[in-house]
């Protein structure tokens, strides 16, 4: 029988490059379903596309699902958000780690792979990408110094919540001084005290001009900041108390703009838990 896979490759290209444990890259993706579609969908990413369209692929090693239900939704923020419009749009959010200096070899495939995809009829259209990109890891602080999770362990350790937050710089030129804002001043301030055990931060990064024609391209590829929030509790019973405010905060320090803060779920896999709860 031929053998068409050239499997003897494989051992060739796991004898060379990086193959640390280290998040060096993400691909965070929110995403609405389109109305009346809420199951198909949910039953698509979780049955095939979680596995196929991602974790099957070569130095993505980790990945972890968020939903957000009506009554998360209508707690996000700003009302202007130039990330979701409007802001309560997206429901799920996937996010998923890939080994650092492994991006390129990676886009190679998953852009191959999602063309095959399509064309074998297993990739779901009803659904919008408000917010994907794949992302360079810049820095994670932490709660609690060199206590608990590290960030490589983040998308398999139980947490109850995730927050996603995203922020802008005033211009391009000034992204570094944001970013050493957030890591050095205003996140462990934030910290102190709160239900997030972390907070990792990325820059995203641009998709590739071969990309799937239903994702847009990246904006603000010069001036934003992607910050997940990891909780050990559920989002909505402390929000009021810790997650309220970052934009006057960031607003103030004269650095940025926040451009979306929103709370999430874990999904519970392999079930439709909380798809009754996606819509008013």
């Amino acid at each position: 029988m031929h053998d068409d896979t050239h499997s003897e490759r494989y051992a060739e290209l796991a004898a060379v490059g990086p193959y640390g444990v280290r998040p060096g890259h993400a691909l965070i993706t929110l995403v609405e379903p389109h109305p009346g579609h809420e199951y198909a969908y949910n039953r698509w990413y979780e049955d095939d596309h979680y596995y196929a369209g991602a974790m099957a692929m070569p130095w993505m090693y980790a990945g972890r699902r968020w939903v957000a239900t009506r009554e998360l939704q209508l707690l996000r923020y700003p009302e202007d958000s130039a990330v979701a419009r409007p802001v309560t749009t997206g429901c799920y959010l996937s996010t998923y780690w890939i080994t650092e200096g492994r991006y390129d070899e990676h886009m190679k495939w998953t852009v191959a792979i999602n063309r095959r995809l399509d064309r074998d009829g297993r990739v779901c259209h009803d659904r919008t990408h408000v917010f994907t990109a794949f992302q360079d890891h810049e820095t994670t602080v932490y709660r609690d110094g060199a206590a608990g999770p590290r960030d490589v362990h983040a998308l398999d350790h139980p947490y109850r919540g995730l927050v996603l937050e995203v922020v802008d710089a005033e211009s391009p030129g000034r992204r570094a001084g944001l970013l050493d804002w957030l890591r050095t001043r205003h996140l462990p301030r934030r910290l102190a005290g709160s239900p997030a055990a972390m907070v990792t931060v990325f820059r995203p990064t641009p998709l590739p001009g071969d990309r799937m024609t239903y994702v847009r391209q990246v904006e603000g590829v010069d001036t934003r900041l992607t910050l997940l929030w990891f909780l050990e509790r559920d989002p909505g019973e402390c929000w009021a108390a810790h997650f309220t405010g970052l934009d006057e905060q960031v607003a103030a320090s004269g650095l940025g703009r926040v451009e979306l803060v929103a709370p999430f779920l874990p999904t519970v896999p392999g079930t439709d838990t909380y798809v009754t709860e996606l819509r008013d």
